[in-house]
């Protein structure tokens, strides 16, 4: 061992790494390496703060590693309180009469912190694509697991693929601006611990590369797993924000019970049952599209609207108010919105907060007046239902002789809309709303500015029956 000088880390913490703490708000960082000396000696380790150098807590200060002949060393700091930033530290005792802070060197770990890891996963609007300034800058406590599978500080773009070791998920050019930040930036203000992001989207992934049920290979599956085992093997969550790649009339049809497969396959694979899915809702594509795709982008957001209506713990979030950088990419200032929204989502279903974050969705629709109007009723609505722009038609309505013109949407100063017909409608009927892929603007909770999420088909009664889908 004569290249090797005092204690030596070679496996476990990493420098910026955090770690996911448990149902108690613990964790136990395990760490290993080499020791070398001219004298039998002793390998010790502490954990202390960052900024004051004080021992974090009693149990955790200067203590005794596992230190065998053949020169390797092993231990583990238990219950570890969630917080940070953290060093650890270690150094060899050749003699218990020495004082302590002479003894031999060992190496350090900086910027350490227990608190929760949320993977980022999905395609390009998750990996961000956002072009321009805007002001959402790095700050202590808030790290990522980076495509070079190094903890570091968090800053955008965040796939961006510097010295990777998994090309799987390399973009073909440089990302831009994405809103995992402002969502990490959001939870530990509001919860107080730091946050680590482990990255692993693409843009252009179609969920069929994440969905090890599906024939095939499945390299982001993989990647996510593999990624995951290397922080620890434990996660708070998944951020997902897919869905574009599956537009197809086929993909968009199966989206569900796909996704659905996933969620419950990416569980299966991390040992974590309760996994939180935070998913977005498709926002918009312009161009000139077919009717085809209109109709497979209107089902696909359906599909994500039912889920959560499925599966426990995920969620969906609304993005069609979003502005874009381009024709299909949500833009900074869009995406500093979108992590606020999320970031709600998790506050209430992950961290138990009382706080508002579920978007308007439809709960009945009933035709009146001799079948000319239709009365939808939402649900999730904090204010009123109402809109910007009181000349939109974000709604369709088609029954047995097809599409039935809109000629008039009225809102209540409720969480009512009511439609108002060119013609009564004919046989069975339904209700679309914000049809296409580049839909009208669609009205909002406007007590929050939260639009509703998209939806398709749902039924028209008489008398309101409760479409549960």
């Amino acid at each position: 061992m004569a290249d090797v000088t005092g204690a030596v880390i070679d496996a476990g913490a990493q420098g910026w790494q955090i770690f996911q703490q448990n149902r108690r708000g613990r964790a136990d960082i395990a760490i290993a390496g080499r020791w070398g000396s001219d004298k039998p000696a002793l390998v010790e380790m502490r954990l202390v703060r960052e900024d004051t150098a004080e021992p974090v807590a009693t149990h955790l200060d200067w203590q005794p590693a596992r230190t065998k002949p053949d020169g390797t060393w092993s231990g583990t700091l238990k219950d570890v309180p969630a917080g940070g930033l953290y060093r650890l530290e270690t150094h060899l005792r050749a003699d218990p009469k020495e004082p302590v802070e002479w003894g031999p060197r060992g190496d350090m770990r900086h910027m350490l912190g227990v608190g929760d890891l949320w993977i980022i996963a999905g395609q390009s609007n998750s990996a961000g694509c956002g072009r321009g300034p805007v002001f959402d800058p790095p700050e202590l406590g808030l790290h990522v697991f980076n495509n070079a599978m190094q903890w570091t500080i968090a800053t955008q773009p965040m796939n961006e693929s510097t010295n990777t070791v998994h090309p799987v998920n390399r973009e073909g050019g440089n990302p831009g601006h994405g809103p995992w930040l402002h969502f990490a930036r959001t939870i530990k203000r509001r919860v107080g611990i730091p946050i680590g992001l482990v990255q692993v989207s693409l843009g252009g992934s179609g969920l069929c590369w994440w969905n090890p049920t599906e024939p095939g290979d499945h390299p982001l599956y993989d990647l996510m797993v593999t990624a995951v085992k290397a922080v620890g093997g434990r996660a708070r969550g998944v951020l997902w924000y897919q869905g574009c790649s599956d537009t197809g009339p086929d993909a968009a049809a199966t989206y569900e019970k796909r996704f659905i497969a996933a969620v419950r396959a990416w569980r299966k694979a991390m040992w974590l049952p309760d996994l939180a899915v935070l998913t977005v809702q498709l926002n918009r594509v312009t161009g000139n599209l077919d009717e085809n795709a209109e109709r497979a982008w209107t089902i696909l957001r359906e599909a994500q609207r039912r889920v959560p209506h499925r599966l426990h713990r995920v969620t969906v979030t609304p993005s069609l108010d979003l502005t874009l950088t381009d024709g299909i990419h949500v833009s900074p200032a869009g995406h500093m919105t979108l992590g606020q929204r999320v970031a709600q989502a998790a506050l209430a279903t992950v961290y138990g907060l009382d706080v508002y974050y579920r978007a308007p969705e439809p709960k009945t629709a009933k035709a009146t007046d001799g079948g000319r109007t239709v009365e939808i009723e939402f649900e999730n609505v904090a204010g009123r239902m109402d809109t910007i722009d009181g000349l939109a038609q974000p709604f369709r309505v088609e029954d047995a002789d097809g599409v039935v013109p809109v000629e008039k949407v009225e809102y209540t100063q409720s969480a009512k809309v009511r439609l108002r017909l060119a013609r009564p409608l004919a046989g069975k009927a339904v209700v679309h709303g914000a049809y296409g892929c580049n839909p009208p603007v669609a009205p909002c909770d406007m007590d929050r500015v939260m639009p509703m999420l998209g939806f398709y088909g749902l039924a028209v009664r008489q008398g309101g029956v409760r479409n549960v889908g």
